[in-house]
């Protein structure tokens, strides 16, 4: 399995990088990456000040078991190369690209970075948020080795397809569904995009379990309210560990007596359940390890 994929990113929070108050906040949430963003949490006359203060919260040191990031300002704006050569300085552990449409772009991003000396740890997580990004997904994640993480950028993919946002999200699932065979083709951990209602606690936690049945590796969020209902939802339960142990346990067993055919409760067990038990072992240890 990708390290990509195994840290746990169940529950992944922007953060206004104008906010002072916000990203001090943030060292004491319980989210399990950061993004400090530049971009649409910023004003325009804001963005330089902003940017010192990403940059020095990102090399700080002072955030933990978290995963900082810094979200940019998109490819083609007046502020996207002095971003880059901001966070390519301060190391976060990725740089958040808005609007990534192709390839070219991923790669146009890397060459900065390296230009800027960005250190080999420092990822890059394309959002893909257009219908050309859906189309061309597979190609954005295996763009580049540095691409480490798709980003679901579902409100400007609802505005590009003239979408409603209703429940359930049928206008958006078969983009939700391209970005996600792109990523796990590639290896790549993919994230699910923002639930804008922060009032309607219900329905957070329904589009956190759709989420979760999808396959995605976890949500990014608007409030720290959403932090924890998220981390519930995309965490392994008790049920499923304890499920994950007894199909490892019984396909040993069967291994080692020479039986080919393995059954857990009633249902028949191949390679493939093992390797999603050891997948969901992995994945609660590895948040146990928090």
């Amino acid at each position: 399995m990708s390290n990509a994929i195994l840290r746990p990113r169940r529950s992944v929070l922007y953060m206004p990088g104008a906010n002072e108050r916000a990203l001090e906040k943030a060292k004491s949430l319980p989210a399990d990456a950061l993004i400090l963003d530049l971009e649409d949490a910023v004003a325009p006359d804001a963005k330089a000040d902003a940017r010192k203060r990403v940059a020095a919260a990102a090399a700080s040191g002072e955030y933990g078991y978290r995963e900082v990031t810094i979200r940019v300002n998109g490819p083609g704006t007046a502020w996207h190369a002095d971003d880059l050569r901001a966070a390519a300085e301060s190391g976060p552990d990725a740089v958040v690209v808005p609007k990534v449409d192709s390839a070219d772009t991923v790669r146009e991003v890397e060459r900065a970075l390296e230009a800027a000396g960005a250190p080999d740890r420092t990822a890059i997580w394309a959002m893909v948020e257009t219908p050309r990004a859906m189309l061309d997904a597979r190609a954005v994640a295996a763009a580049s080795e540095r691409l480490t993480v798709l980003v679901m950028g579902t409100n400007d993919l609802a505005k590009e397809l003239h979408a409603e946002h209703v429940p359930g999200r049928a206008p958006l699932l078969t983009g939700l569904s391209l970005a996600l065979l792109a990523a796990r083709d590639t290896g790549k951990a993919i994230l699910d995009g923002v639930y804008n209602d922060v009032k309607n606690a219900e329905g957070f936690e329904a589009e956190c379990v759709q989420g979760r049945q999808f396959g995605f590796d976890g949500k990014t969020l608007i409030h720290p309210s959403q932090v924890e209902p998220c981390n519930r939802a995309f965490a392994p339960s008790a049920d499923q560990i304890a499920h994950a142990r007894k199909v490892i346990d019984a396909f040993d067993e069967a291994t080692r007596e020479g039986r080919g055919v393995v059954t857990v409760d009633g249902r028949m067990i191949e390679n493939l359940h093992v390797e999603d038990a050891r997948r969901v072992l992995a994945l609660a240890e590895a948040i146990a390890g928090r």
